[in-house]
């Protein structure tokens, strides 16, 4: 079915996953963040101690952690390809996988890039850095500096794989909602 693809990215605590929320409750197919999930399983299964910043870099094996983060976005993608929704959206989409790791200096190898040119989204919401809204928790480790940080090396990685991320303003959840849909009918 030919439908759109629309990913919401930026670094922790930018809203993303507020947004994601109000687009699922108004009827939209959204595939969740994957990594929280992740990460709340490495939290239970090793010394939450030992997270202290993102876990990309806190796992005792990043490159396979990031293989199989890799191997979850892809398997959103396939299932959003195949359902009948004319509008799917993403918590975060490949480019994503290869942002953070440019971001923690993590090399990658093919398998990222290859990935990241055959799945193809129709447009990317970047949300911004915002101090007043960031905070830590359990499954958010990183600082605002290093949000700061995120979000720069996710432009880039956006950038790089050709797609030019549409700024989302930092204004309520409703209004972000309202900006996003709006953009998407004017295309």
């Amino acid at each position: 079915m030919n439908h759109k693809k629309i990913v919401i990215t930026g670094g922790p605590s930018t809203g993303k996953t507020s947004v994601i929320q109000q687009l699922e409750q108004q009827g939209f197919l959204c595939m969740e963040e994957v990594v929280r999930k992740m990460t709340a399983d490495k939290l239970f299964e090793e010394d939450a101690e030992a997270f202290t910043t993102n876990p990309i870099i806190s796992v005792p094996d990043p490159l396979q952690f990031n293989l199989n983060l890799l191997e979850q976005r892809i398997a959103q993608y396939r299932f959003a390809a195949d359902s009948k929704e004319a509008i799917v959206f993403f918590d975060r989409g490949i480019p994503d996988v290869m942002g953070y790791m440019q971001c923690f200096g993590q090399q990658y190898g093919d398998i990222f890039e290859r990935a990241g040119k055959e799945i193809v989204y129709d447009l990317v919401f970047l949300m911004p850095p915002w101090q007043e809204i960031h905070t830590v928790d359990t499954e958010r480790f990183e600082s605002f500096e290093e949000s700061l940080q995120i979000d720069a090396c996710l432009a880039k990685v956006y950038s790089d794989f050709g797609y030019n991320p549409i700024i989302v303003p930092k204004i309520s959840v409703a209004g972000r909602v309202a900006f996003i849909l709006d953009w998407i009918n004017k295309t």
